[in-house]
Order: C-alpha cells, then structure tokens, then sequence
C-alpha cells in the first residue's frame, strides 16, 4: 500500500493538500484513504461534510477518517493505562483526574501513527495518504521509535527482573508504590513493537513518502530546512515539495507588487535549499479551498501532470563506503550546520545528534570494532572515518 505523510508549519495549506491528492488518485481508479492524526481535526472542514471515525466515502473510491483514539486505547494502551491509574491514586489523585493523568502528552497523534498499521494490515486501500500534525509535533511521533528502542533494549529487561524481585516485598508494604505487574511489562513490548513497525511501514522508501508542504515565506522556509534535514536523520525518504499559495502571475496590482518580488526570491531559496527534489506549486485562489469542486481544481494545479501516488525522489541518508584500510560512514545532513551537528562512537553505535534531535546507527559487526578517526563536514554531508589503527 503506498503511504504518503504531509506535514509543514500551522496553517500552510496541508489538509487541503493532502485531501486533494487522495481525491486527484481517486479519480484515477484507486481506492485512496486521506486520514488525519492531528488532534485539530480540519478534514471535515475541508471536504464540507462530517466526518467520523470510521472511514466515510466522500466520492467514488475515496474515503476520509478523523481519528477516535477509544479504540486504539484498547488495542494498545489500556493496561499501561490501568497501571498508572492505580499509580496515580496511589500518589493521592482522585480516579478521575488518574485516568486523565495516564493519557500522556501527544497520545492523539500516537493513536493516529499506530492507525497506520492497522491500515497497513488490512489493506483495504491502494493508497493512505496522511494529514499529519504541524512539523514539530510530527518530527517528535517518528523520532520515538529512536528513543524508545534504547529504553526497550537496555533499561526495560532491568526494571522487569527487578519488579518481579521486588514485588512480593512491596505488595506487604504500604509505603512502597504499586509495582507494575509483568503482564504491564509485557503490554510496554507489544506497544513499542506496534510503535517500530509503524517506522519501518513509513520509512520503506519503496511504498512510503513524506511530503512537506510551504508557503513562500521566510519563517516557513527556515522551518522546512530544518524538517527536511530532521527527516533524513531518521531515513524517512522526502520525495517532494509542495509549495501553497504563490500569486499567480496574472495579478499585477501594484499593492501586490512587494508580495511578487518576496515570493519570487524566497523561490529561489527553496529551488536551492532542495534541489533535487521535486517542487510541486499551487497559486493562491480567489476562494476558500473546501469541497470537492474546490479540491479537484487544486489537485490539478500542484500535480498537472504529475502521478501523485509515485515516488517522485528517492536519496539514502547514510552510506558505508570502503576507503583504503578503513571505512567512511557517509551521512546525508542537507541543509545542516557543522555548529549544530554533534558525533559520538561507543562500540556498535554511533550517536549523530543534529540541534536537539539525534539518532543512534548501529553499525555492521565488521565495523563496529573499528575506532573513529575523524569527522568532517562539506556540503551537507557529515563523513565519518573508521579506521583500524
């Protein structure tokens, strides 16, 4: 099933885009699902209709779904969620305010990654096409499988054995906190399981895009910049751009004069930012972009000719390549700073940290015993040196 995932800053145009292209792929004789897993729903507000948890047919061979997370509570959460529950009323907090506590911060959004997987699974679609949360919320949801996996492998199985240690003690003292029964444990794997195979679903360049979506302007560019190089820090493949709401060259009102010349150079930025990924544009209508009359005239404007369901860009972010008596570990950074790129090797790992995100690669066993020798940094790559000394 192809999944295509778009993102961008609040308010560039994402869910219209997003929809448009599951309508233009529809048209063309797929069975296309759009889904939204941003708690602020809009597709219902674009499509002009109401729209529910399940998916509801907005015209021949496509579909639309709002996110209800009780299910996926359910399926995923509910005896993690009953735990801390009982830790909660332990602490002094009311059943109420327990239940409300044990829903973590983004769960929304998470029970939307994990409704990828249950699509993945069925495959009722020829196509999933995904209105995600704004860009920072959406680089948070697919770099967690990153930093859970630590957790999972090296903290998890301690705090396992020592539970089960220590439990019978701690059931006989009042003083001590309700442990987590291994059953919990248990539910904690089977999630992060859930949670991983989402990755590889979204990171499988073969069948799976993000796309980011822009306007024009420099605060919204500065931010794609830096989701793009997130985004290949974690390997998911970006194969195109779109970019909402240029002036078409047919208004030539001097009170628009400015916004022309603005556009036109923040143009040239993007064109040299991203080359060589594909940019798609949109021009700003005269009307609000909601139903379908609305969607299909955008659908021709960004796509024209263009087959919205392929894979309009493939790039890999790391190579390993053989160099004399050692190895250079290549990583693909675009758009990066040297200021912000941090570097680490313990053992098998090598720890890349960009600003505030990092990712852990473990490496080949051929490589994993070699010591690093050095690091440089030219034109968007970061070149890593394994050698043996």
């Amino acid at each position: 099933m192809r999944t295509i995932l778009y993102t961008g800053k609040g308010g560039v145009g994402k869910t219209s885009v997003a929809a448009a292209t599951a309508l233009k792929a529809s048209l063309a004789g797929k069975k296309v699902l759009v889904m939204s897993t941003d708690p602020a729903h809009s597709l219902a507000d674009v499509f002009d209709t109401e729209i529910g948890s399940d998916p509801k047919e907005m015209a021949p061979g496509l579909w639309a779904q709002e996110m209800d997370h009780t299910s996926m509570i359910e399926e995923n959460w509910s005896e993690i969620q009953g735990y801390m529950t009982t830790l909660f009323e332990w602490q002094g907090a009311d059943t109420l305010a327990a239940e409300e506590l044990a829903m973590l911060p983004g769960m929304d959004e998470l029970f939307g990654l994990l409704m990828v997987r249950r699509h993945n699974q069925e495959g009722r679609y020829d196509a999933l096409i995904l209105d995600a949360a704004p860009t920072g919320e959406t680089l948070k949801l697919l770099s967690l499988p990153d930093h859970m996996s630590w957790y999972v492998e090296k903290i998890f199985p301690i705090q396992r054995r020592a539970a089960k240690l220590v439990r019978p003690f701690a059931s006989r003292a009042r003083s001590l906190p309700p442990l987590p029964e291994d059953s919990v444990f248990a539910a904690g794997q089977r999630f992060y399981q859930a949670i991983a195979s989402v990755e590889e679903i979204l990171t499988d360049r073969d069948s799976a895009s993000v796309r980011l979506v822009l306007n024009a302007e420099k605060m919204v560019i500065a931010e794609a910049r830096r989701a793009y190089t997130y985004l290949n820090l974690y390997d998911y493949g970006v194969d195109a751009l779109v970019v909402n709401r240029l002036l078409p060259e047919t208004v030539r009102d001097p009170y628009f004069a400015r916004w022309h010349e603005a556009q036109t150079r923040h143009m040239e930025t993007i064109r040299e930012s991203f080359d060589p990924i594909p940019i798609l544009t949109a021009r700003l209508f005269d009307r609000e972009m909601f139903g379908l009359e609305a969607l299909g005239a955008l659908a021709e404007d960004v796509f024209e000719d263009t087959e919205p369901l392929g894979v309009l860009f493939r790039g890999a972010t790391h190579d390993i390549v053989r160099n004399g008596d050692g190895y250079d570990v290549v990583f693909n950074l675009p758009l990066a700073e040297k200021r912000n790129v941090d570097l680490s090797k313990k053992g098998a790992e090598l720890l890349v940290k960009v600003g505030n995100y990092r990712r852990s690669i473990l490496l080949p066993d051929a490589l994993a015993r070699l010591p690093a020798a050095g690091a440089s940094f030219e034109d968007g790559s970061l070149k890593v040196r394994l050698k043996d000394e």
